[in-house]
């Protein structure tokens, strides 16, 4: 688990794509790898690698075929920069929101614009995932926790303070960057419960408590 506040930016020294995935050494620059140990997870642009080899300065994590798909990994190349960090402890500030590194799918800018000391982007929304989207609320992109702060119809938009663009890779994206997003994690569970097993067309199978009723007298709905 992790919580959306990048760590270190790094740089992909290689990269190994095959019929099996990717393995993928990422150069660490400024993270601190002295608490790392074999089998830790580290979220490189939001997705969450497991860590197979490491030293003071980079680590070595497998990619699969999975990820390939679903991310933008497939295109990048060596010399990349990535946003880098490790999982949260349990005495970790949550500065951000929960974050699995289970990436959802690739968004793309659309347009960048200054908007006093900040910069605006939107961003394409995937048809697949707009339902997750909503003002207001939490999404990752590239494994940077971020707020909503607009939606249209096919696309949202993100108001980006200066350090974040300073820690992270923001300052390299231009219009038609492809990046990684993570929906609310929330989100995403309130429609599986909501769904039932409709969505395993298990009709006739226990059906869960939790409705639309429910979450609004307890809160969670306006």
């Amino acid at each position: 688990m992790f919580t959306g506040i990048i760590e270190a930016v790094g740089t992909i020294k290689a990269i190994d794509i095959n019929a099996n995935g990717a393995r993928l050494v990422i150069a660490t620059n400024t993270l601190d790898m002295g608490d790392v140990k074999l089998g830790d997870s580290i979220a490189t642009n939001g997705i969450c690698l497991t860590v197979i080899a490491f030293d003071s300065t980079s680590f070595t994590a497998d990619v699969s075929n999975e990820t390939l798909t679903r991310t933008g990994f497939a295109e990048y190349q060596v010399g990349a920069q990535v946003n880098l960090e490790k999982a949260m402890l349990a005495s970790t500030r949550f500065g951000g929101h929960m974050v699995s590194g289970h990436v959802d799918g690739v968004s793309q800018i659309k347009s960048i614009t200054n908007n006093g000391n900040s910069i605006e982007y939107w961003l394409t929304m995937p048809n697949d995932l707009a339902h997750y989207i909503a003002e207001k609320g939490s999404i990752t992109v590239d494994g940077t926790s971020l707020t909503i702060n607009a939606l249209s119809d096919d696309s949202f938009r993100l108001t980006i303070v200066p350090h974040t663009v300073k820690e992270t890779i923001f300052a390299h994206y231009k219009a038609g960057t492809k990046v990684n997003i993570e929906v609310d994690l929330i989100a995403r569970y309130l429609e599986r419960l909501l769904l039932g097993n409709k969505e395993l067309g298990k009709n006739d199978a226990p059906k869960s408590n939790i409705n639309e009723a429910m979450l609004a007298k307890a809160g969670f709905l306006k």
